[in-house]
């Protein structure tokens, strides 16, 4: 019976039926029979309380799952990295579009966009605000005159100078001539006409106390000073040197 008990227990299941083998004792007296089927049903009756006992007082709780919390911890981290690739796509699609959009449309809308980040406004000085200078050597004995339209020019022998600071923007010669035109901004530039030799190329850097030609004395020389395309003649002189009108 013992046995049975115990695997009863072990598979926690209540007890239905049970065999009962009862020794007869050799030194009592004899009782009173009592019938089988009672005895059965009092040892079943016995087994269960002790089985709904154990039952009872163990934790009926489920057991954590981790391989379940694994799997979708992993599930997780799987879907992370297809939101990454995802974004790396896009990001490298969007960078060919912009690319292609520059090489074919140079003008569209996005372009325009985008330029106007990259571009910086320089705001540039007026030409009122640049110092005039002398276009000839102050050793030089020619006379330089200015016309009632502004345009300096003098007839002598000797080296040319601009204005002022700038960067030459293109030389011509004609006949044997050279005429020489230097940007100060976008919008001011000086042209220098009559010159027998021009000492800077297109795109040299030049300063007011460096000679950009020479004249031979044989032909006039004449400066003429503009601003977007107009002949500038706000100015006077005063000893050779060209000064603005206040």
């Amino acid at each position: 019976m013992n046995e049975e008990l115990d695997y009863a227990q072990m598979l926690e299941i209540p007890v239905n039926t049970v065999n009962v083998v009862k020794k007869k004792s050799i030194f009592r007296r004899k009782e009173k029979a009592q019938p089988q089927e009672d005895l059965k049903a009092q040892v079943v009756e016995s087994v269960n309380e002790r089985v709904g006992a154990f039952v009872a007082a163990e934790d009926l709780s489920d057991p954590p799952k981790p391989e379940k919390v694994k799997a979708k911890a992993i599930g997780k981290r799987d879907r992370a990295n297809v939101v990454i690739w995802t974004e790396a796509v896009l990001v490298g699609v969007i960078a060919i579009a912009i690319f292609v959009t520059n090489l074919l449309l140079p003008n569209t809308v996005v372009n325009t966009f985008l330029s106007s980040f990259s571009k910086k406004t320089v705001e540039e000085p007026a030409y009122t605000e640049f110092v005039l200078s002398p276009v000839v050597s102050d050793l030089s004995e020619a006379e330089v005159a200015v016309s009632e339209s502004g345009v300096l020019s003098f007839v002598a022998e000797g080296s040319v100078y601009p204005v002022c600071k700038g960067k030459v923007s293109n030389v011509v010669e004609e006949n044997g001539l050279f005429t020489v035109e230097i940007a100060h901004t976008s919008t001011f530039k000086s042209v220098i006409t009559g010159l027998k030799n021009a000492y800077s190329a297109k795109g040299t850097a030049v300063a007011a106390n460096i000679p950009v030609g020479y004249s031979d004395g044989q032909n006039e020389v004449k400066v003429s000073m503009y601003d977007n395309g107009v002949l500038l003649n706000c100015f006077t002189l005063n000893d050779e040197v060209p000064v603005w009108k206040s």
